[in-house]
């Protein structure tokens, strides 16, 4: 039988930039056939593709793959309702609070840049 292992005692993740589809299935504790299966149920879970259609996963989808496992194998969900839960989720992220907080950022950045172009600039005589 499957031995199911909790979040907290997945390794840790790498520094890395990509990963291949043996290294997520080690890092998640999931073999690479669920993975791709899951890639079929998951609109979220988009890998890139290159060449030979090798996928290769970034940081963020190492993180998804196991918030799925958890909703999946530790919580009980079904796999329709796991994805419903990532889609309430990415709901809730997207409150206008979020967006508010975002402009205001942006505002203050572009007054910086803005306050940063109108300084004078010192010009050095050329001799």
């Amino acid at each position: 039988m499957l031995e199911i292992t909790t979040h907290n005692e997945l390794p840790e993740i790498p520094t890395k930039r990509y990963f291949t589809i043996g290294e997520v299935g080690e890092l998640c504790a999931v073999k690479p056939h669920v993975l791709r299966y899951w890639e079929q149920e998951f609109p979220q879970l988009k890998p890139i593709k290159r060449r030979g259609n090798r996928r290769y996963y970034q940081r963020h989808d190492v993180l998804l793959i196991r918030q799925i496992r958890s909703l999946l194998y530790e919580n009980g969900f079904t796999i329709g309702g796991a994805r419903q839960q990532l889609t309430d989720e990415q709901k809730q992220e997207e409150t206008p609070c979020a967006d508010v907080a975002m402009i205001r950022q942006l505002r203050t950045e572009l007054e910086d840049l803005l306050a940063l172009l109108n300084e004078p600039i010192a010009v050095k005589p050329s001799f």
